[in-house]
């Protein structure tokens, strides 16, 4: 905030903030004839796509004073903006101005009564945002006076022409020094106590409480040659210090993190053991592995050169890279140190690492916990105490350069940090360095290298002769031999030999090689555009074909991170681009990397921002024809992650989250969190876990995407885990909670393995477990009655090996292994084409298999039971061979809850010859004998006992929460009563320990029993759950404050659809969408008097059933498909929660006879934009238009229906009638017309079937 006073003495409040695009009105108005003149005429929404940095200044009502607009290469076209540097060195050669210090003013407005006041404000603001910045230029006709405002800031030192026509332009520059200048550093003294000590308190009083009031003092009288104290200084008065010293624990670093990018901080020694002594084989992994010895290993499917990005990425995420120009230390002795030091510090040893995580279930134990051993001298000392006044903060790199002056021996400063301390801009600069997994340290790590300092960092093409420094840079990269052939394609034609243009760039620092980038041109861009959100980041119209770029390749040398920025900023000036995209492909079962589609590691993957898929349209095409969208928008192709940066985020600053937040369980609400955390643009989450049994979903291990043993909630499905990549953000821990510590904040892991935590979600949900045979002797004819309760008791006997219970796609991958070998199966169909690695898991007790009856059990009223039946059936198995035994229901409602499609279900399973028992209870095994293996079973039910022979026994009875999950929430004493018991905002009796999903259930205070989160969308649930933890983090979200005490009794009711779907017996395609409620019978809801309507075509027997409830409000409330064929049910989902009207007045052609068929009727084209992911927002859109004002004497259209509602406006006609003529009258009607047509033109490529003025 800053106070500026008018020449006539009016004062205003103002500051400044990044420039939004709602802000572009309001910048027009106030263009002057002079600004034209100044800058040219312009396109304001162009120039800001373009731009770097764009500053706008406004008052405490959010009122616009000023805009200005900066970019990397000079306006005018005085210059290409390639090659700018030569042009402006010759004006004046003390100005060593480069691409790294230099930006262009090319735009600037301002309220004219507080020009000059906005102008030295941005002038302020833009200095103190880009550190490495020492040089505004500005560049008028040289015939044009600055005029009073500009001539305030800027110097003019030259001339210079003009490329296109005979004019020259003037050159006007701007210092730092004048407006933000450096800070002047000096050994501290002990007169400068009573300077920094308000800074102190200001922060913390710890120290004073610990050490007493003169612990600084002491601190600085306490100097020698291997502890020093330094300040900033300003006008004489101390306003930062830094203690330094030598006293560095490394044996404690070398255990607890991986120091080897950076050789221990140590010289190198011929001694040195930096790997072990010898190579793990992979029988022996093997066996370690089927011996069950519990580890915390990383995701296997994680891309492997994505993990090592994410794990050593440095911590640096915003623009204040900063550069040093102090002259305690001159650039030659930095170039010096640095020829001799640079060889230490070579790219981070991907391949090690990356190999490690591809085989890491093969790794020995005592493998795995190898430590190098460096055994030459220290080189690294440490920053003790820092502390400087936030009006300075942005300059504390200038701290760095003087004390690496007081330690010539030493390349390497170091600082630890608590977790939960936010990232300050000293930090930002230096690389956060990876903690092993059994890491106790509760500090983080980062590194600074001498090196760093140099500011003659230069981003260029490639050439020949960089060949063999390229080499020598990645040779420790996966993709090496990639990255040197697509330099050497490069230097030889510049182009694939599909004719793609290709360019690559590389860093180079004191003449080496220290980055190198390849980009080629993006071929794709309509697919991006149409299956990505890159909208959210830019306004894809003002960008041309070729600008933009695919990033293939991005390596650079650790010490220089903080450069990552300022070589991506380079990248789009050099090579004329404005986006640049980085995909990240799944990985494949069969190999390491996906050859043809493989991407070298990218350290810059942090710096670049995560772009949202977007959800297809499923397109009739037949019916569509030549109205279909075209082949680049609807072809498939492989599934990748997108990052994205451009223009305006080179110098967009993201706020780094260290809080370690640990997820455990990968359900659906786990996943969702996880989600909605990683796609915050803004925000970089550094230590995000999950702690999952079998690691991330989507592994694809069932290859027919069809046919799933278990049914489908629709949240997620491979092709969405694909297009998250959450791997590339998430660490994964494979294994199951058994404990948590809630005094020490950690997480016990297969009994033995600690992940500790600053949040724990709890997300682990209900699982199937084993069923608990009652017991009950068959010989004396009990019934259910008798035996019902000895159901509720846990299983603690043997769990036999022919006893399948399916909660997730591993369980059915193994039991479709055992199926395999076990020959029920009457053939082996390409569903089960699953990894060799499951075999093992079956070999040791196939031999105890009892093959003779090939007849199976599932026993389960759940959906799962009724999918499993099909998957079992279609997958070669004889209907006669299964036996699908009902448990007693404990309500009258059944998982399906539609007598039609439960009758076509039944007809089904008696035609395919399944047999069926309904009531029955599991009473024993094997005749109450050793139940491993199953060979039989025997249920009681209402009247008489069964007994069935089986080889496989499947059970889908009951879900409930783990036994160990349960375990470790009762030895840790929170709160459980049936479920984790929560409060509305997601906590459970612990603050630092938040739940959702199905394991949850609201505290008794709320007296709402009956609603559970498992009344709820899943997806909706985490992303809920994310919200609500947002706002510890988000600087950007307003705080929350406490409810009311009156509606802290509310429970939250969200509104997403609930969604179940998969293949029933009869391959009859199922789908069912409803909203949130208390399951209640469908006969009953038809019986209330205020039920609505149902729409329902077709048979449910042929299998082409179509039903839709249309509520008392015509909203669709629930929909049912029921269908021999498949069906879009992506699309069938869009149409939850829509007005019967917008579905083409379906209740008035339905009852006119006109709709035989609903499947038919939305493949219909003018259905297709209900489909379209932004429909949504044309909804918003059109709503927001009749609500707001558009006539001054007249109401709005929201303000009409409200006095009708109310009765207050006398009629002779319906109210309906009489709305529409108001509207049609109204200027609504062509405001709406117009925002339909402008959502149909934009997004054409995806609804070309549409007609709009122009195309006719």
């Amino acid at each position: 905030m800053s106070i500026l006073t008018s020449p006539r003495g009016k004062v205003e409040v103002v500051h400044c903030r990044r420039t939004e695009s709602q802000d572009i009105f309001c910048i027009k108005n106030l263009v002057r004839k002079f600004t034209q003149k100044l800058f040219g005429r312009l396109n304001i929404i162009y120039l800001l796509e373009k731009a770097n940095l764009a500053v706008t200044v406004c008052n405490d009502k959010e009122e616009i004073m000023a805009h200005s607009i900066f970019l990397d290469y000079p306006n005018w076209n005085v210059a290409k903006q390639d090659n700018w540097i030569p042009l402006f060195r010759e004006l004046d050669k003390e100005i060593p101005c480069t691409p790294l210090n230099t930006l262009f003013m090319h735009f600037f407005v301002a309220v004219d009564e507080y020009a000059t006041g906005c102008l030295k404000e941005i002038i302020r603001t833009v200095f103190k945002a880009v550190p490495e910045l020492y040089f505004i230029f500005l560049i008028v006709p040289t015939y044009l006076s600055l005029g009073s405002t500009l001539i305030t800031v800027f110097d003019q030192v030259g001339n210079i022409p003009c490329l296109n026509y005979n004019e020259d332009f003037a050159v006007h520059i701007c210092h730092r020094h004048n407006h933000y200048p450096q800070l002047h550093i000096r050994k501290a003294r002990v007169e400068d106590h009573d300077d920094l000590m308000p800074i102190f308190m200001h922060y913390d009083n710890t120290l004073k409480e610990i050490y007493g009031e003169y612990f600084l003092a002491e601190l600085i009288e306490a100097q020698d040659k291997d502890h020093h104290a330094v300040v900033c200084e300003v006008e004489g008065k101390a306003v930062g210090f830094m203690s330094v010293c030598t006293s560095v624990n490394l044996p404690l670093l070398h255990e607890c993190f991986d120091l080897g990018p950076f050789h221990g901080f140590c010289t190198p020694h011929p001694d040195d053991i930096l790997k072990p002594s010898r190579e793990p084989s992979l029988e022996e992994g093997e066996d370690a592995e089927s011996q069950g010895s519990p580890k915390v290993v990383e995701e296997q499917e994680m891309a492997p050169e994505i993990t090592q990005e994410k794990e050593t990425e440095t911590s640096a995420s915003c623009e204040e890279a900063l550069p040093t120009v102090l002259g305690l230390v001159s650039e030659e002795r930095l170039k010096q140190d640095m020829e001799k030091n640079l060889s230490i510090l070579s790219l981070v040893d991907e391949e090690d690492v990356a190999s490690s995580l591809s085989s890491s279930l093969l790794l020995s134990v005592e493998s795995s916990h190898f430590r190098p051993l460096y055994l030459g001298d220290p080189i690294a000392f440490c920053i003790q105490l820092f502390c400087i006044d936030e009006r300075y903060e942005a300059r504390s790199l200038d701290f760095m350069s003087f004390v690496f002056s007081l330690f010539p021996g030493k390349n390497f400063c170091l600082i630890s940090v608590p977790h939960l301390t936010p990232e300050f801009v000293l930090i930002q600069n230096f690389v956060k360095v990876v903690p092993f997994n059994n890491c106790t340290l509760d500090h983080d790590l980062y590194v600074f290298h001498r090196a760093g300092l140099l500011r003659s960092i230069t981003i260029r093409l490639a050439k020949f002769l960089d060949t063999a420094g390229v080499e020598k840079l990645v040779s420790t990269l996966l993709l090496s031999t990639k990255i040197l052939d697509d330099l050497a394609q490069y230097n030889e034609a510049g182009r694939d030999p599909d004719g793609t243009a290709l360019q690559v760039f590389v860093a180079e620092v004191a003449d080496q090689i220290v980055g190198i980038a390849v980009i080629r041109k993006e071929m794709d861009i309509e697919y991006i555009r149409s299956h990505y959100n890159i909208e959210d980041f830019i306004y894809f119209s003002h960008h041309q074909q070729e600008e933009h770029g695919r990033l293939n390749h991005f390596a650079l040398n650790p010490i220089f991170r903080h450069y990552t920025k300022f070589f991506l900023k380079e990248i789009l000036r050099l090579g004329y681009k404005s986006c640049l995209y980085y995909p990240v492909y799944p990985q494949t079962r069969e190999g390491k990397l996906q050859s043809s589609y493989s991407h070298s590691l990218t350290s810059a993957l942090h710096y670049l921002v995560p772009v949202r898929p977007r959800r297809q349209i499923v397109y009739p095409l037949e019916k569509l024809g030549i109205n279909a969208p075209s082949k680049e928008v609807s072809k498939d192709q492989v599934s990748f992650a997108l990052n994205h940066t451009n223009r305006k985020l080179t110098l967009e600053p993201k706020v780094t989250v260290n809080a370690r937040i640990v997820v455990v369980g990968a359900s659906s609400v786990g996943i969702s969190f996880l989600e909605t955390l990683v796609f915050c643009s803004h925000l970089k989450f550094n230590n995000l876990t999950l702690i999952s049994t079998h690691g991330l979903p989507g592994k694809r291990l069932l290859h027919n995407e069809q046919r799933k043993f278990l049914a489908s909630d629709h949240c997620f499905n491979d092709k969405d885990y694909a297009l998250m990549s959450l791997c590339s953000w998430v660490n994964v821990v494979v294994g199951r909670m058994t404990a948590i510590d809630r005094a020490a904040k950690q997480v016990v892991v297969s009994k033995s393995e600690i992940v500790f935590y600053d949040h724990l979600i709890l997300c682990t949900g209900l699982q199937y477990q084993v069923p608990c045979p009652t017991g009950a002797d068959t010989e004396q004819h009990l019934t259910n009655r008798e035996v019902l309760e000895l159901s509720k008791q846990r299983y603690t006997g043997t769990v036999p090996s022919n006893l399948f219970i399916l909660n997730d796609e591993e369980d059915c991958v193994r039991m479709l292994c055992w199926l395999r070998n076990s020959s029920i199966l009457t053939e082996v169909p390409t569903l089960l084409q699953t990894p060799p690695c499951c075999y093992w898991t079956m070999q040791n007790h196939l031999s105890t298999v009892n093959p003779r009856t090939g007849k199976v059990i599932v026993y389960g009223n759940t959906l799962d039971a009724y999918t499993t039946v099909e998957t079992l059936l279609n997958i070669g198995m004889k209907g006669s061979g299964i036996y699908f035994v009902h448990p007693p229901t404990e309500s009258n409602i059944t998982c399906i809850n539609n007598n039609d499609v439960e009758s076509a279900v039944e007809d089904a399973l008696s035609a395919a010859g399944v047999t069926v028992f309904h009531d029955a209870l599991l009473a024993q095994w094997n005749h109450g004998q050793h139940p491993d293996p199953i060979y039989n079973a025997c249920f009681t039910t209402s009247t008489k006992p069964i007994r069935l022979e089986c080889s496989a026994f499947f059970s889908f009875y009951k879900k409930n929460v783990d036994y160990e999950t349960f375990k470790a929430f009762n030895d840790a004493c929170l709160v459980y009563d049936g479920r984790l018991v929560i409060d509305t905002t997601f906590h459970t009796n612990d603050i630092a320990i938040r739940a959702a999903g199905s394991l949850t259930k609201f505290s008794n205070r709320y007296y709402s029993n009956e609603w559970t989160h498992s009344n709820f969308s899943s997806k909706e649930i985490g992303f809920q759950l994310a919200a609500a933890m947002l706002s510890l983090f988000d600087p950007t979200l307003e705080p929350v404050t406490e409810p009311p005490a009156d509606l802290d009794r509310l429970i939250p009711m969200y509104k997403g659809a609930k969604i179940q779907g998969g293949i029933l017996p009869g391959s009859y395609h199922y789908l069912h969408i409803s909203k949130p409620a208390i399951p209640t019978p469908l006969n009953l809801q038809r019986s209330q008097p205020d039920f609505g309507s149902d729409v329902v075509t077709g048979n449910a027997k042929k299998g082409t059933y179509f039903r839709l409830y249309i509520n008392n409000y015509k909203l669709v409330e629930a929909i049912t498909c029921f269908s021999k064929e498949p069906f879009p049910s992506s699309n069938y989902i869009r149409l939850f929660g829509q007005h019967e009207q917008v579905l083409n007045n379906l209740c008035t052609r339905f009852d006119d006879k006109l709709i035989p068929d609903l499947y038919s009727y939305f493949t219909e084209p003018w259905c297709m934009a209900l489909f379209h992911d932004r429909f949504i927002d044309l909804k918003k859109e059109l709503r927001q238009i009749l609500i707001s004002k558009q006539e001054e004497d007249k109401p709005t259209m929201e303000e009409i229906a409200y006095r009708l509602e109310e009765e207050e406006i006398n009629l002779n006609e319906k109210p309906q009638k009489y709305l529409q003529r108001v509207f049609e009258d109204s200027i609504y009607k062509s405001l709406l017309e117009k925002s339909i047509l402008d959502y149909l033109h934009y997004n054409q490529y995806h609804l070309p079937m549409y007609a709009w003025p122009g195309i006719i």
